[in-house]
């Protein structure tokens, strides 16, 4: 059995959130709180942040939502009429990497990482389906900071679903989710913690 065998098997473990066209697992927490507490603190205060920019119908829009973007190698990657260069992995988010990694069996070589200072920051419907992302390949998303509510929709159905990502959990997101599946961070009102999320990804 190869060790890739052997999380397909674990993965069997775990119940496919959605009923059709792709695969999400939520592995739940995978990092003690103290060391989500320590993870938490070390994104929030060392890594590179900057407002993220989009072009939405054709206008330039700033969000709150501050953003991060690291890889094995210094690779341009381009989104919302944007190109982005990564900068390379910092030792503890190397650590995050391969905790992520041995949970979910899949191997990275990039991450997006995303900061929400508060719930009034959020995410409205995309998929992640640029040109430079391994066409249906692995997302590991880990959560650091406040609970908050990740929600899905299926693009032809409208079918949707939510869950509440804890501190310190993964989700992870494979095959056909991109294709066939939206997914957001909602706004909400409910919490004034502050939020990182760390979405591992395979680029071409």
């Amino acid at each position: 059995m190869t060790f890739t065998d052997l999380f397909e098997n674990d993965d069997m473990k775990l119940i496919n959130l959605l009923p059709q066209d792709g695969a999400v697992y939520y592995h739940g927490k995978i990092l003690e709180a103290a060391s989500a507490d320590i993870y938490l603190a070390k994104c929030r205060d060392e890594l590179n942040w900057e407002h993220d920019r989009a072009f939405i119908y054709g206008k330039e829009v700033v969000t709150k939502r501050k953003i991060a973007w690291y890889a094995d190698a210094p690779v341009s990657y381009t989104y919302s009429g944007y190109t982005k260069t990564a900068s390379v992995w910092p030792g503890f988010l190397q650590e995050i990497k391969q905790v992520v990694e041995s949970n979910c069996g899949d191997v990275f070589n990039s991450c997006l990482c995303n900061f929400y200072s508060s719930g009034a920051e959020g995410m409205s419907w995309h998929s992640d389906a640029e040109k430079d992302l391994v066409e249906n390949g692995v997302i590991g998303a880990l959560s650091l900071g406040g609970e908050r509510k990740f929600s899905f929709k299926h693009k032809q159905t409208g079918e949707s679903l939510s869950l509440n990502l804890e501190h310190g959990s993964l989700l992870v997101m494979k095959g056909a989710t991109q294709r066939y599946w939206l997914h957001s961070l909602p706004k909400t009102k409910k919490s004034s913690e502050l939020r990182v999320s760390l979405t591992f990804r395979q680029m071409r």
